[in-house]
């Protein structure tokens, strides 16, 4: 099992750009590290996971409280890279989230997937997720 690390330098922050960006492709490289640090001082934990020095796959997440689900942790992203999907990679981040959720006395582990990611949503389901509510969102930037 590889180690999953968190990615608070500048250069693990970077690593983490390139797999980040299939799930989210409006990302800018540019942009990218210093965006995830204005995340992490409001909360955000960005961790990741190496083969062989590249980043395969990624996580941030944080912890919320509410009053409908209690303190639960929400986890903003989940990708793993296309070339090293099926391996258990997001499966041993989910492993790593939860127990953080554990550690922190959190109620749930909370989530949002895009209608039309079948294969996240079959990992979710064989981890245990529960679709408990549907997503609403209202832009206010046109």
């Amino acid at each position: 099992m590889t180690e999953v690390k968190s990615a608070i330098t500048i250069e693990q922050i970077n690593s983490c750009f390139e797999t980040m960006h299939i799930l989210r492709p409006h990302l800018k490289h540019e942009s990218f590290v210093q965006t995830i640090v204005e995340m992490q001082k409001r909360g955000y934990h960005l961790i990741y996971i190496e083969e062989n020095g590249k980043t395969v796959a990624a996580s941030g997440y944080r912890y919320t409280e509410h009053l409908a689900w209690g303190k639960v942790i929400y986890i903003d992203d989940l990708v793993t890279h296309t070339e090293y999907r099926k391996k258990g990679f997001s499966h041993q981040l989910l492993d790593y989230i939860c127990n953080e959720a554990g550690k922190k006395d959190c109620d749930a582990v909370h989530l949002d997937s895009g209608p039309s990611r079948f294969d996240a949503h079959k990992l979710y389901h064989r981890y245990g997720f529960n679709i408990t509510s549907h997503h609403f969102a209202l832009s206010i930037k046109k």
